[in-house]
């Protein structure tokens, strides 16, 4: 901790590298990811504070959409299309996800509850050609384009989606080389950007 504090102290002794985020923000992209310390999507993406908009959840899970049930998550896509008026959601999933790899194997889940329950909500349960495979890529790829078709349920973002306002984006991240690739819808594939 105390590296991490020690930069802290320092964070703050260029107030002119941060004056202008007082103005709002106006971020482009909503970027949805993993709560998973390993992803940094301002690292990956090279972004600067204010210029992406993030939800990060366990296994980059998108809950379904109930009008009836306001969940954070909701609030977070809401307010990111509504009010900031993003142009692009990009789903990111990630190589080595536990979240992913638990669902694929199986995993008894009956010592975390709540990480239990919260898994439950990650739609279809993720296909995977080899279940022993670290990287469940295969699951944490198909997962993405699940999470996708989840936020087709959001009013918002299909209104935005059918007036062209907006582009959904699936995205695969590698932790061991740093790659990342996007779904094209074309050959149904995830490849390098």
């Amino acid at each position: 901790m105390q590296p991490l504090i020690d930069n802290a102290r320092t964070f703050g002794q260029r107030p002119e590298e941060f004056a202008g985020l007082a103005d709002g923000q106006s971020p482009q992209v909503l970027f949805v990811t993993c709560s998973d310390s390993r992803v940094v999507p301002a690292l990956i993406t090279g972004a600067r504070p204010g210029e992406l908009f993030e939800l990060r959840t366990a296994g980059n899970v998108v809950p379904a959409y109930a009008s009836d049930r306001c969940t954070g998550e909701a609030a977070t896509i809401e307010y990111a299309v509504e009010v900031l008026g993003v142009q692009d959601i990009v789903v990111c999933g990630h190589s080595h996800c536990g979240a992913i790899g638990a669902l694929v194997r199986g995993d008894d889940l009956t010592a975390v509850p709540a990480v239990q329950e919260w898994l439950a909500h990650a739609a279809d349960e993720p296909k995977c050609d080899d279940p022993s495979d670290p990287t469940v890529a295969d699951a944490v790829q198909n997962h993405v384009l699940a999470q996708l078709l989840r936020l087709r349920s959001y009013p918002c973002i299909e209104q935005r989606l059918t007036a062209g306002r907006l582009r959904l984006r699936g995205w695969y991240y590698e932790v061991h080389t740093g790659a990342v690739r996007e779904h094209r819808a074309d050959t149904d594939s995830f490849e390098s950007l």
